[in-house]
């Protein structure tokens, strides 16, 4: 019998207005949500969208979304096989 770690996580919803900055529109962040993410007034963060949903991420750090991405290919190579398996 398989078991299941669940792996949970507490999501924060708010509704936020758009506010007029020269001839573009900003996004205000709060401070206290801006301290939960470790962001300040300087920091980059990525926005990633499906014509629907829009996400906005902190900054990844190259250097760890390089290992990551290594570590995957590995993975990948590694198993290729079984996930094909599993797949079908």
């Amino acid at each position: 019998m398989a078991s299941y770690v669940r792996i949970g996580y507490y999501v924060r919803t708010m509704i936020k207005k758009l506010t007029r900055t020269g001839n573009s529109v900003a996004l205000v962040l709060d401070k206290p949500l801006l301290d939960q993410l470790g962001l300040d007034e300087n920091g980059e963060v990525e926005l990633s969208t499906n014509g629907q949903v829009l996400v906005v991420t902190p900054k990844r750090d190259p250097v760890r979304e390089h290992k990551f991405r290594k570590s995957l290919d590995k993975i990948n190579q590694k198993y290729a096989g079984v996930f094909r398996r599993l797949s079908e």
